[in-house]
């Protein structure tokens, strides 16, 4: 008999939950439910959802792993009770907190030096200053600060034991350092004031405990980590994912220390490491610029399709929700060249789907220049089903495009780090079964074309955030 696993995408929007052969990796069966719309949330709302996106699926399964939107901060007491709702990583408040932290250890470098990553507004890090200079009584009440993945994963547990974590979603806090595999504690007294209870860091297939029927709980862990396992990434593979956010992401055997803060130098889900850049601003774009025009996602695709590749000159600058790559998160959507002879539904839809594609460009380029190879581009994400996206992006990542078969990344990766946990071994099992995806390859005068609309982009934003 196969065995079956669960993993779980506990992400901004809703949650997944995917039931696998643990062999194979072959999809039983599904199940969904919506978060709210905020970037400040309850964390029993993702309980609720879990619950409820699980309900009637989970009874036969031998483990399962949760893998989580990365940054958010999860706070409780000595009790183990939340102690105010969490903030998640698309919240801006803390972006001066994020300032004043660089600043007071000397620049980006020595941040990126210590823990990988320059701290910006999403990192929990910024939230936790934010936190303690803001609501000092709740920074009180805080006896452990967790992340989603790792609260969702203790309350599997009925909250037994100490929580725990994984080193690919810790090495997004601001406060761990892969490379060292330790907290960095000093950072986080910095930022907080004083040292609260950090969770226990497990290996990559390590086991966090079992639940009350006896169902494996594995280490789980951050999203983008999740979904490099699903696609099992090799060397010379980038993923772009487009989802709420924008996310750029290779592995890397060797850790990146980026101190301008474009490319974060995260571990991944295996022992190695994921170099990454960020855009807060993806699919919503797209859904954004369709209500704007009066048409739906397929009425923007027809609109985009049918101007020509640089939409006359018009540049979208999406930062409808500021931005952090680049840190801008004061900043404004801006359509720059605008005249009359170009004011037409068909060029807006075409710079919005160029602008969002755009701002992942100039992540795979901060990949490069950190020693990433890039091979061919795997596109993901709710956006990634798009025609005008399918038909824009390769032109604009100068690259093959492959479209993996369609299916929750994030939670079949979960999935297979529970079958990782499951069945031991130095590597997670191959669940390479599947065929690879179509793959797009840009003409010669696609690419031509691509190279002007990015470096259009560029001038638009060094000429308005220089």
């Amino acid at each position: 008999m196969n065995e079956l696993v669960a993993g779980v995408d506990s992400s901004t929007q809703s949650t997944k939950v995917v039931v696998c052969e643990a062999a194979s990796g072959r999809v039983v069966r599904t199940g969904q439910a919506a978060h709210p719309d905020a970037t400040e949330v309850d964390p029993a709302e993702w309980w609720a959802a879990l619950r409820t996106a699980g309900d009637g699926l989970l009874d036969d399964v031998a483990a399962i792993a949760v893998a989580g939107q990365q940054h958010g901060m999860v706070t409780v007491d000595d009790d183990g009770d939340v102690v105010r709702d969490a903030l998640l990583w698309n919240d801006v408040r803390s972006a001066g907190a994020a300032d004043d932290l660089v600043a007071e250890l000397g620049g980006g470098q020595p941040w990126a030096d210590a823990v990988g990553s320059v701290p910006l507004a999403s990192f929990t890090v910024t939230k936790l200053r934010w936190l303690a200079e803001h609501e000092p009584d709740a920074a009180k009440r805080v006896a452990r600060v967790l992340l989603p993945h790792d609260w969702l994963t203790w309350q599997l547990l009925d909250r037994a034991g100490d929580p725990t974590t994984d080193r690919g979603d810790a090495s997004g806090t601001g406060y761990y350092s892969a490379v060292d595999g330790s907290y960095r504690t000093d950072l986080l007294v910095r930022a907080f004031g004083r040292e609260p209870g950090l969770p226990t860091v497990l290996e990559p297939a390590g086991a966090a405990g079992h639940t009350a029927d006896g169902v494996l709980v594995a280490a789980g862990t951050g999203d983008n980590m999740a979904a490099g396992l699903a696609l099992e990434l090799a060397d010379g593979d980038v993923a772009v994912s487009l989802g709420t956010s924008g996310t750029v992401f290779g592995v890397s055997e060797k850790p990146v220390a980026d101190g301008s803060g474009v490319v974060a130098g995260f571990a991944d889900a295996t022992g190695r490491y994921l170099p990454l850049a960020c855009t807060l601003n993806a699919a919503r774009v797209l859904t954004s610029t369709a209500a704007m025009l009066g048409t739906d996602l397929e009425g923007l695709d027809q609109l985009a399709l049918s101007a020509s590749p640089g939409a006359d000159g018009l540049t979208l600058l999406p930062y409808l929700d500021g931005e952090r790559t680049p840190n801008l998160p004061d900043a404004t959507g801006s359509l720059v060249g605008l005249r009359r002879s170009n004011m037409t539904p068909a060029n807006v839809a075409r710079a919005a789907v160029e602008g969002m594609l755009c701002g992942l460009a100039a992540g795979l380029d901060s990949l490069r220049e950190h020693g990433v190879a890039l091979r061919r581009v795997l596109l993901t994400g709710g956006a990634s089903r798009s025609a005008a996206v399918r038909a824009i992006a390769p032109g604009v990542f100068g690259a093959d495009v492959v479209l993996p078969p369609e299916m929750e990344h994030v939670a079949v990766g979960a999935a297979r780090q529970a079958a990782w946990a499951l069945r031991g071994g130095a590597e997670p099992p191959s669940w390479r079964g599947h065929d690879d995806g179509t793959t797009l390859t840009p003409p010669a005068a696609d690419l031509d074309a691509g190279a002007n609309v990015v470096e259009a982009h560029r001038a638009a934003r060094q000429h308005l955030h220089p």
